[in-house]
């Protein structure tokens, strides 16, 4: 019965030297790295970037038009807008419904009428349909009402990035969409400010591709604080 108190009171003692050790043991760490270093200052905020004049991204579909403007936008803080889309809300109607309907020459009278008033927007960053050059209205007004950035592409490489060729009824003849995409490249090199080749890069790369173009040709600009 005494042994047992003694051996609970060596414990005992053994248990306060041990918690003190403990304690001695974690205050030398904490002395040597306890102390939490000084934060490191966050970098200057950069300047935030403005357009000067619209930007329009042609190109053969498939090309990464939407995906490029879309990305561009959120790493500039600019506006961007698909044509496509922005004509299918404007007339509550899809775009291959209205060729269904009215026919071709009737939709690219309606898609003159918007790009015209895109052009005429605050400078937005412009997604256009791959057929907005077949127009010599079209191409006055690209030409004119601000900075057309060619994305080129084979048609065989767009056919590979389109996951679903069902929406794209040119996919489903490849020789006719290779044969379409010759006939249009003069007509997208006759209204490019800029080319960029596409091939084998992601959308983030020719991205920040284009924004180097567009900051070195004064289209992109950073606004004084």
């Amino acid at each position: 019965m005494s042994r047992r108190k003694r051996r609970g009171g060596t414990g005992g003692r053994g248990g306060a030297a041990g918690a003190s050790g403990t304690r001695a043991r974690a205050a030398a760490r904490g002395g040597r790295g306890g102390a939490r270093p000084a934060p490191t200052p966050a970098p200057a905020p950069r300047e935030p970037l403005e357009l000067t004049r619209p930007v329009f991204f042609v190109g053969f579909m498939g090309a990464g038009k939407t995906s490029v403007a879309r990305r561009l936008a959120r790493i500039c803080s600019v506006a961007s807008v698909d044509m496509d889309t922005y004509l299918e809300r404007r007339e509550d109607r899809r775009v291959k419904d209205i060729f269904a309907e009215d026919g071709e020459d009737a939709f690219r009278a309606i898609e003159t009428d918007v790009l015209a008033e895109l052009a005429a927007k605050d400078p937005l960053l412009v997604s256009c349909g791959g057929g907005v050059i077949l127009r010599e209205e079209n191409r006055a007004i690209l030409r004119e009402g601000g900075f057309v950035v060619y994305l080129r592409v084979t048609a065989d490489e767009a056919a590979s990035r389109i996951s679903d060729t069902s929406s794209r009824p040119l996919f489903q003849d490849l020789a006719a969409a290779r044969a379409r995409c010759e006939e249009r490249l003069p007509l997208y090199e006759a209204v490019a400010d800029v080319t960029v080749d596409t091939a084998g890069k992601g959308v983030a790369a020719i991205a920040r591709e284009v924004q180097r173009l567009l900051e070195k040709e004064g289209v992109l600009c950073r606004q004084p604080r």
